[in-house]
């Protein structure tokens, strides 16, 4: 067990830094859009947000196949389809339908763990990016700046 735990930390670390680095360019993104001009405020807002969508499901996707890295390296399902065993594991799906060898169970739940961890750092980080694009937008004065002081609701 302890081996096991090990290794699932030693990847829940390079996953943490993996998300890390994509936090950085995410809101490196965020920033760039936001010093641009736009005459069209609700299109640069979903430009922003689908960009910063698509960035984090790429660092997630990263995550899912280093964890099925790992998986391949310690042996823990032989002759089953790891990068899918991964993903069920990382999004906590769980189907079931592929378990680990009995030396190696923990490193299912630990990759969840690390899953629903990371998917909660997205959730902020989309908010964040969200928060800022429309706080600039009602900064540079858009007329149409989804969600300004002027809107009637």
């Amino acid at each position: 067990m302890p081996l096991q735990f090990l290794v699932g930390c030693g990847v829940s670390v390079i996953n943490i830094m993996v998300h890390a680095l994509i936090t950085l360019v995410a809101i490196g993104i965020a920033r760039r859009a936001g010093l641009q001009g736009t005459s069209r405020p609700r299109l640069h807002l979903m430009t922003v947000m689908v960009v910063t969508a698509l960035v984090i499901m790429i660092a997630h996707t990263v995550e899912i196949v280093v964890w099925s890295l790992a998986y391949a390296v310690v042996g823990a399902a032989p002759g089953s389809d790891l990068l899918d065993f991964a993903f069920v594991n990382y999004t906590t799906l769980g189907y079931g339908d592929v378990t680990p060898v009995k030396e190696w169970r923990l490193i299912g739940p630990m990759t969840a763990m690390n899953g629903i961890l990371m998917f909660g750092w997205s959730t902020a980080l989309l908010f964040e990016v969200l928060r800022k694009t429309i706080e600039h937008l009602a900064l540079i004065g858009a007329s149409e700046a989804p969600f300004n002081s002027a809107d009637p609701d």
